[in-house]
């Protein structure tokens, strides 16, 4: 796979994190792999929780030159300095989301295993439509995102694709050529070294 066909990696903040520890955790890793973009998606609706948490990942992420988005909080976006925000709704509030932050913002949605919804999501504006799960997960309703699904969109449509959900190597290899990008989370943090099981995860795309 030559280094221009290659997907890019979208790194997923955990669920929780201690905010003593994580820092230096992330900042291992955006110096050791190249990340797009950094995705901050916490479990709290605690809007100071998420302000915290918002602005620690883009001091270390900003510093790297690597863009944050915030998973649905459009309210956080502008206030803390934040690149844009990833929808799980789909299209269902893109027009609204890119009336609100501008022409400028990163606008992505995740859009499950559906085809029409990621159209949706194309035609109104998305940066980017992500499709999920593509392992065994939990994420969305479950359903899975098949291979076909991310041939048809690189074949067919120009928005680029994300590939996300319970990853493995041999998954990772298996869309490598279909998928523009892999966003990767859940699969690493639990992990006594995340930077080693991201190393280790994405090795097939060499």
């Amino acid at each position: 796979m030559s280094a221009e066909d290659r997907p890019q990696i979208n790194l997923i903040t955990p669920p929780s994190f201690q905010t003593d520890l994580f820092p230096d955790q992330l900042a291992r890793v955006l110096d050791t792999v190249e990340i797009a973009c950094l995705r901050i998606s916490l479990a709290t609706r605690n809007t100071d929780d998420l302000g915290l948490a918002a602005d620690i990942c883009r001091d270390v992420a900003h510093r790297r030159d690597v863009p944050v988005v915030i998973e649905n909080h459009l309210l956080l976006v502008e206030p803390h300095g934040l690149d844009g925000v990833h929808l799980t709704d789909g299209a269902r509030s893109l027009r609204k989301a890119r009336k609100d932050l501008g022409a400028d913002a990163i606008i992505g949605a995740f859009c499950g295993a559906t085809r029409h919804e990621g159209i949706n999501a194309a035609e109104a504006g998305a940066d980017y439509v992500a499709f999920g799960p593509v392992g065994e997960s939990s994420l969305g309703d479950g359903s899975r995102a098949d291979w076909d699904l991310f041939q048809w969109w690189s074949e067919m449509i120009e928005v680029p694709v994300i590939a996300e959900g319970a990853l493995t190597t041999e998954l990772i290899t298996r869309f490598g050529p279909v998928t523009d990008h892999f966003a990767i989370g859940e699969e690493i943090w639990s992990a006594e070294d995340p930077l080693a099981a991201l190393q280790a995860l994405i090795a097939p795309l060499g």
